[in-house]
C-alpha cells in the first residue's frame, strides 16, 4: 500500500493520572536501587510491564507477598485492602503507596458506611484488583455485583446503599439506580466514578466518529480497555483491538484512509506511537 494512510493518536487517551503516578514512583526507586516489588501487576498492560521488568521490577502475588520481609513493596494505583498493610507490619515490609487518591477516597467512604452498619452493595467486577481493596474495608462484607440482573439475586434491604468502582461507566451506575427506584426501593446512590476516566466515553466517541477506521490499542487484562473498545465499536464498527503492534494486520485499511489510534487507561502513550509508526509504513 503507498504510503497514504493518514495516522492520528487521541490526545485524551493514555495513562490516567494515578497510573501515570505509580509509574513514576516505581521508576525513581529502581533508578535508585536497582529493583524494587510489586504488589501484583502495576499496569493492565503487558508491554508496560514487560518494560518496567527490564528495569528491575519485580512483580509478585499474595502468596510470595506474605513470605517477603525486609523489603519495600510497591501498592499500586488500584489500592489494597486493610490486610496487606496488616501482612506489612507484621513482616518489617516498608509499602510504598501508590494507590490512587480517587480510589483511596471510596475506601474511606466505604468504610464509613459499614462503621455505620449499613448494608453495602458495590457496581464491579468480582474479583477485580480495587474491588478486593474496597472489600476489605467491609471485612468482607459488601455484596458486589456486575449487573442489576445479578444484583436483584440478592435479598436487597428497603434501603439500598449503593457505590461504585471508579472505572465503571456512569450511565449504567445511574440506570442501575433508577432500576432500583422504579420497584420501590430507596437508594443512597455514591457515584464515585472516576471523571477522568468517565468522561472519556464522550472524548473517544467524538474521536472515533473522525476515522474511517479505528485501531485501539489495550491490554487483554484491563476492564476499562474492554469497555473503551466497546464505546469506539458502537461508534465506528471499523474498530480493530490489539495489544502489541505485531497484530497490526495491513487488509484492514485501504490507500488514502484515516486512521484514529486510542487505548485504555493503562495504555502507555510510547505504544500508542508506536503502533503510529508501524502503520505509517503500511
Amino acid at each position: 500500500m503507498p504510503h497514504q494512510l493518514s495516522v492520528r493518536i487521541d490526545p485524551n487517551s493514555g495513562f490516567c493520572f494515578g497510573v501515570i503516578y505509580a509509574i513514576q514512583m516505581a521508576e525513581d526507586i529502581l533508578q535508585e536501587q536497582g529493583y524494587l516489588y510489586c504488589l501484583g501487576d502495576i499496569v493492565h498492560n503487558d508491554e508496560e510491564v514487560e518494560r518496567l521488568e527490564k528495569q528491575g521490577l519485580r512483580i509478585i502475588d499474595y502468596n510470595t507477598f506474605s513470605q517477603l520481609r525486609d523489603e519495600a513493596v510497591l501498592i499500586r494505583a488500584h489500592g489494597e485492602p486493610p490486610c496487606t498493610y496488616q501482612t506489612a507490619l507484621e513482616n518489617n515490609l516498608t509499602l510504598i503507596d501508590a494507590s490512587c487518591p480517587v480510589v483511596l477516597k471510596l475506601q474511606n467512604r466505604i468504610k464509613t458506611s459499614y462503621d455505620k452498619q449499613e448494608q453495602i452493595f458495590i457496581y464491579g467486577k468480582h474479583g477485580h484488583a480495587e474491588v478486593r481493596g474496597l472489600l476489605g474495608q467491609t471485612s468482607g462484607n459488601a455484596v458486589v455485583f456486575e449487573n442489576l440482573e445479578e444484583l436483584l439475586r440478592h435479598e436487597l434491604p428497603s434501603n439500598v446503599t449503593l457505590y461504585s468502582q471508579t472505572t465503571k461507566s456512569t450511565d449504567s451506575f445511574y440506570r442501575i439506580k433508577g432500576e432500583l427506584e422504579q420497584r420501590g426501593y430507596s437508594v443512597s446512590a455514591n457515584d464515585t466514578i472516576c471523571r477522568q476516566v468517565s468522561n472519556r466515553d464522550k472524548d473517544l466517541r467524538r474521536f472515533a466518529a473522525q476515522f474511517d477506521q479505528i485501531v485501539f490499542v489495550s491490554g487483554t487484562k484491563s476492564s476499562n480497555g474492554k469497555v473503551l473498545y466497546q464505546v469506539c465499536k458502537d461508534t465506528n464498527p471499523n474498530t480493530h483491538f490489539i495489544s502489541k503492534v505485531e497484530e497490526i494486520q495491513s487488509d484492514w485499511f485501504q490507500a488514502g484512509q484515516s486512521v484514529g489510534i486510542c487505548g485504555a487507561t493503562s495504555t502507555p502513550m510510547w505504544l500508542m506511537e508506536n503502533v503510529r509508526d508501524a502503520l505509517l509504513k503500511l
